[in-house]
């Protein structure tokens, strides 16, 4: 392996680290703002549910490559 390679790899490995923070990030701040308006029933359990599919729908298309 040379210094190109291993540089890459390693930039490869943040730059996969924040876009799923960023994805993270995005996807509790949709969750809180879809809730805002609801007075009753559980507000965790939509952000959740949004998350996990988003989640699966990541690791299908991670197959898919």
């Amino acid at each position: 392996m040379n210094a190109n390679q291993i540089v890459n790899m390693v930039v490869r490995i943040v730059m996969r680290k924040l876009m799923r923070s960023g994805v993270n990030a995005g996807m509790d701040a949709v969750g809180k703002r879809m809730n805002r308006g609801k007075e009753d029933g559980p507000k965790m359990t939509d952000t959740a549910e949004t998350g996990k599919r988003a989640k699966q729908t990541m690791r299908m298309m991670r197959r898919l490559r």
